[in-house]
């Protein structure tokens, strides 16, 4: 049995979500009559993002007096100089709160200072940001800890693996710490590629995946650091014939759920994340910032779920 290591244990999350919800519901001050946020995420293209936008707007609607709010979406397609503008647009445009999938962890800190200094409170989503007020994400460490303990469970512990890499963002980074740790514990199990890099796109998947299997033909398991890399990978092992390998995911993404129920499927599972949940826990803490309030916690993590072909029923939908 894989241990997850305790600095990472899930169990303690459970008592900070907790923590979270009785936060949440605690007495506020008088509601505000409108909201405007601003979001900047990684790839609109990627159906992960727009479910977390859509939580966002769905929360914030939730607090006001009426359903007085807009939202400015945006896509950085993690280019920081594009990132930057878009914060910067927020600011001029006076939103009331920004949400930010950073592409690089430590590029925003002054353009977030900015922000702040006109009382806009910064929450960074998904992925962590210097300086954000607050940080709401998956615990990806342990996602990736779990999906390749799964992997490794279903190969017998032996065998050779590779993990599809994405852009080097603090979640992505995370998952891939993970997964090698899990793997690490298993001696017959050998890592033979880890970073290359998909871009976390269907296209990147296919691209990168088609590449692995030419030049390592024998390999009998995949981790893919989001489900459309995963997707990808699959359609170049059905490209190429191949059907003596399984693929592990972190995402829960709809496409993916519903391609584990084909009879052809060379997805094992996916270690499933809550987009619409981050998002509105993180507008509840700027919209507690707004009101004065001090947060009772600077960061929440997401523990994540496995989901396979015998769990469906149980997996949560975007």
């Amino acid at each position: 049995m894989s241990r997850l290591k305790t600095r990472h244990c899930p169990f303690i999350l459970s008592i900070f979500l907790l923590s979270m919800t009785s936060w949440v519901q605690a007495e506020t001050l008088d509601r505000l009559a409108y909201l405007r946020l601003g979001i900047s995420v990684s790839d609109l293209g990627n159906p992960y993002f727009a479910a977390l936008a859509q939580g966002a707007k769905r929360q914030a609607q939730a607090l006001v007096e009426s359903d007085q709010v807009e939202t400015l979406l945006y896509s950085s397609a993690y280019d920081v100089e594009r990132q930057t503008q878009q914060i910067e647009s927020f600011i001029e445009q006076s939103v009331d709160m920004i949400l930010v999938s950073a592409a690089v962890f430590d590029a925003f800190e002054a353009v977030i200072d900015r922000a702040q200094s006109r009382g806009i409170p910064v929450l960074a989503v998904d992925v962590k940001a210097l300086g954000a007020d607050a940080t709401v994400t998956t615990h990806n460490y342990q996602a990736g800890h779990l999906a390749c303990d799964q992997l490794a469970q279903h190969l017998n512990f032996q065998g050779d693996v590779v993990i599809l890499n994405g852009p080097p963002v603090s979640s992505i980074i995370e998952r891939v710490e993970g997964c090698q740790q899990a793997l690490a514990q298993y001696p017959a199990i050998r890592l033979i590629s880890s970073d290359l890099n998909t871009g976390g796109s269907r296209e990147g998947g296919l691209e990168t995946m088609t590449h692995v299997l030419t030049r390592y033909p024998d390999i009998q398991g995949v981790f893919s650091i989001n489900d459309p890399a995963a997707l990808g990978a699959e359609m170049a092992g059905q490209q190429a014939g191949k059907r003596d390998f399984v693929i592990a995911s972190v995402d829960g993404a709809p496409s993916f759920i519903s391609r584990l129920q084909a009879d052809d499927s060379l997805l094992l599972g996916t270690a499933t994340q809550s987009p619409a949940k981050m998002a509105e826990l993180a507008v509840q803490m700027g919209y507690d910032l707004l009101q004065g309030k001090a947060l009772n916690l600077r960061e929440v993590l997401i523990p994540a779920r496995w989901v396979n072909a015998a769990n469906l029923d149980a997996a949560e939908v975007w």
